[in-house]
């Protein structure tokens, strides 16, 4: 295989980011297609921890080329603080190994200015968006007022495009949201410096995929969020703005379908969402705040605490389908340790109805029953481990349950959060 995708099975969280650290190692090319920076992906190697939110994950390792897609929209203030970051660490030393498309669309402060207004009026209803323009960012793109890297790069284009959009927003903001009007010349002017910043590394990155995957070059296209936030096939209205599974790497880089070889599907060994939004197997008493505790459960970019629960194979299974995984890695199942029994969600019971994929009601969704396997635990400490023998018993059992119950092979097991705490079933994914 020559290019492989991977995508959260679960409502994001899943430890992409370590995942795709760890296959860096043997890709070239590292691409995210989809997303913007609410979401982070935390990478620990050598006991140092880093988070990145917009440039992909396989960053840290020397001499990859980092690519973001058409399908990303970009904050450009928080992109070049990002750089900055990783510079100061010894990485992106030349401007060769990042490359970003020059059809992404830009986050503008009014998309931030708008995100959050509508949130605060929603009150209880509200979604749980982590206000950083997204959503409002994605709309202009659809209705095709957005304004694009390559817009950026003109500065007579830029400048009409800001215009028109300004006088429109800043009519929205103040008599519909109650907000104050931004400044247009604020805007211009650090968006021009930004500019400046940014244009070495923009590029026809398509074009250049293309080239690359033709060569037969190792790719690794790393998603944002999981699949239950995809817009169409999540738990919706609880969702991100933009699709999240694997079909969207074609239109989020602009590759053939043919240039896919695999998809890797990344699972906690329980679950956990952020925000608003049905959860069928949380727990609100002291078993969800121990795996919140033992896990770190907060989110990477907003600090949020994470709602915890059992793994739930129905959301699994449905990720499977949807996304066409070849194999699974398993997060955090070090952090299982100390449960007596462990409980498995293998279906769901609604009036007298039975579920095995997710329904598309969320009516449904908030009231239906989950259906529960017990499996016996372990107390052993898992971090030190590096292979399948190695694990409990019950561990291993638990690993094989979840298999069954998804369809789909388990070849990656996290046992730590760094990059050498890993059990790897298949050594080698390309």
């Amino acid at each position: 295989m020559s290019s492989l995708v991977v995508v959260g099975v679960q409502w994001g969280d899943e430890g992409k980011g370590k995942v795709v650290d760890l296959l860096a190692r043997e890709a070239d090319i590292i691409v995210r297609f989809q997303g913007g920076n609410n979401a982070g992906h935390t990478l620990v190697v050598g006991g140092k921890k880093t988070i990145v939110r917009l440039i992909p994950s396989g960053v840290l390792h020397a001499g990859k080329i980092c690519v973001i897609g058409n399908g990303v929209v970009i904050d450009p203030q928080v992109l070049v603080e990002e750089i900055d970051t990783l510079q100061q660490q010894g990485c992106l030393s030349e401007a060769s190994l990042l490359k970003i498309s020059e059809t992404a669309h830009l986050i503008m402060p009014y998309h931030k200015a708008i995100d959050l207004a509508r949130e605060r009026l929603r009150g209880e209803g509200r979604i749980g968006t982590t206000g950083r323009g997204i959503g409002p960012t994605y709309e202009d793109k659809m209705a095709r007022v957005g304004i694009r890297i390559i817009d950026l790069l003109d500065e007579h284009v830029f400048r009409e495009k800001l215009t028109h959009n300004l006088q429109e927003k800043n009519i929205y903001l103040g008599a519909i949201l109650k907000e104050q009007a931004l400044d247009y010349d604020q805007i211009f002017d650090g968006y021009c410096r930004l500019r400046d910043r940014l244009a070495p590394y923009v590029t026809n990155t398509s074009r250049y995929l293309h080239q690359e995957i033709t060569r037969g070059r190792k790719v690794l296209f790393e998603g944002a969020q999981g699949t239950m936030l995809d817009v169409d096939h999540g738990t919706y209205p609880y969702v991100t703005s933009s699709n999240t599974i694997a079909g969207a790497v074609c239109a989020g880089v602009g590759i053939a379908p043919q240039q896919i070889n695999g998809v890797i599907g990344i699972s906690k060994a329980y679950t956990t969402r952020v925000g608003s939004g049905p959860f069928p197997t949380e727990l609100l008493g002291p078993e969800g705040e121990k795996l919140r505790r033992d896990g770190g459960e907060f989110g990477t970019v907003t600090g949020r605490p994470r709602r915890c629960g059992w793994f739930d194979a129905v959301v699994a299974r449905t990720a499977a389908r949807l996304n066409g995984i070849n194999s699974i890695a398993l997060t955090k199942i070090d952090v299982l340790s100390g449960f007596p029994t462990l409980r498995v969600c293998t279906a769901y019971g609604y009036q007298g109805q039975h579920y095995d994929e997710v329904p598309a009601s969320a009516r449904i969704l908030e009231q239906l029953t989950p259906i529960y396997e017990e499996l016996p635990g372990w107390s052993e400490r898992l971090t030190d481990l590096r292979s399948l023998d190695a694990l409990p018993l019950t561990a291993r059992r638990y690993v094989e349950r979840i298999e069954q119950l998804v369809g789909v092979p388990v070849k990656m097991i996290s046992v730590g959060a760094g990059r050498e705490e890993t059990i790897l079933i298949r050594p080698s994914f390309f």
